[in-house]
């Protein structure tokens, strides 16, 4: 049975998060509440995790030198990769090497940082249904797949990036060059790579959180929430709802295409199935057909609609999995969540607005406490619920909009 040390102390359980945004700090939160030390580990510091966490160390997670350092002096028992920009084949090699138990698995990590492991384990190893892809190196590869084998209209996005950055949708001949370097501006890493998708003529899509945790004989088990429809605007996340109403047998083929990815995301370096924890599989739907689109092997932005809708939110559960403890996916109430942005370029903002907001009945706010605020960064987001989901989306909507931050 699992046990659980206190905190700074030598029978401590210690975690480290790699990544410590907004998701990282929920995470990190569930996991304090369970008695566990935990370590938030970011780019830069102050990061929204590293305020609440016991430790902040601040690396570059994308060097393996500096990651291993940091995992061999800290000597955690769990690693847990909240972002995909990490030395993920050097997660690898401290895992086979039994130095670390990685979230849910190393090899989940580095399959998921880049669209091209995943898309291939989808599309080819697994055979699910995707939109048609082809992956290219360069403006004139990516004119050559339009005109061959994808067509108008189709999306180009990097192969390595995150919350829809360099994404974009190609009209015409005139938009691919644009996309192209658009592309190649939002990716992580220059010269870098890009996929082609066709367009699906989908009704919507949703994400389908997805849990693998220990049953009570000690066996993985896999368990579901309740669907969740969202809105994107260039690839991010701007609002979603819980639950999102769906055929029946959509439902069915969502969860059966989730658990196909999970299962294999959630086998280890071994090839026994270990990985725990919460997965955001993003998937299309129109009628009863099902597309895969992504996944992250970890919470979700949509996802952070269940701090208002369900009894463990997916930071609690992912918490609760990870641990080993058991979980509950049940729903509490309908609900929504909205996306408050920066809207200026500065340094430690200050946000008006904040009682009016809380005034708009059944919501809640999160405020990231993000150190520095751009137009379009994501500071903060508004929490509803209510008897139904369009009331929560408008209620949602609202308060969000009565939150404005500006230079202090």
């Amino acid at each position: 049975m699992p046990t659980i040390g206190t905190p700074l102390s030598p029978h401590a359980t210690k975690v480290m998060l790699l990544g410590a945004g907004e998701l990282g700090k929920e995470v990190l939160i569930a996991l304090q509440r369970l008695g566990v030390e935990t370590i938030a580990v970011d780019r830069y510091e102050h990061a929204p995790g590293q305020q609440v966490a016991h430790h902040a160390r601040t690396i570059t997670m994308s060097d393996p030198a500096q990651l291993k350092a940091l995992i061999e002096k800290e000597k955690p028992d769990l690693v847990v990769p909240e972002i995909e920009a990490i030395a993920t084949a050097m997660l690898e090699q401290l895992e086979a090497a039994g130095s670390v138990r990685v979230i849910p698995t190393a090899r989940a990590a580095r399959l998921t940082m880049d669209r091209e492991g995943i898309r291939r384990l989808a599309a080819e190893t697994l055979d699910l249904p995707t939109s048609p892809y082809v992956f290219c190196d360069s403006a004139q590869e990516l004119q050559a797949a339009i005109d061959t084998k994808i067509g108008y209209p189709c999306v180009v996005k990097p192969v390595m990036s995150s919350s829809g950055k360099g994404q974009s949708k190609i009209s015409g001949l005139s938009d691919v060059q644009a996309a192209w370097d658009h592309a190649m501006a939002g990716g992580r890493v220059a010269g870098g790579r890009v996929i082609v998708e066709g367009f699906i003529d989908f009704d919507y899509e949703i994400t389908q959180l997805t849990v693998r945790a220990l049953g009570a004989d000690g066996q993985v088990e896999t368990h579901f929430c309740e669907p969740i429809g969202h809105v994107q605007v260039a690839g991010d996340y701007v609002e979603s709802w819980q639950p999102h109403a769906m055929p029946a047998a959509a439902l069915q083929k969502s969860r059966d295409i989730a658990k196909a990815v999970t299962d294999n995301l959630g086998a280890g370096f071994d090839g026994k199935p270990s990985g725990l924890g919460v997965f955001g599989v993003e998937l299309f739907v129109k009628g009863d057909a099902v597309w895969f689109s992504e996944v992250s092997p970890r919470p979700h932005d949509t996802g952070m609609v269940t701090m208002a809708t369900q009894w463990q939110s997916q930071f609690e559960l992912h918490a609760r999995a990870i641990l080993g403890l058991p979980v509950n996916t049940a729903l509490k109430s309908p609900g929504a969540s909205a996306v408050i942005y920066g809207g200026v370029d500065a340094q430690g903002i200050v946000f008006d607005g904040v009682a009016e907001a809380l005034r708009v009945p059944g919501t809640d706010l999160r405020l990231f406490g993000k150190p520095e605020s751009f137009v379009k960064r994501r500071m903060g987001v508004a929490l509803a619920f209510a008897d139904d989901v369009e009331l929560a989306r408008v209620n949602a909507k609202l308060a969000a909009a009565l939150v404005r931050p500006r230079a202090a």
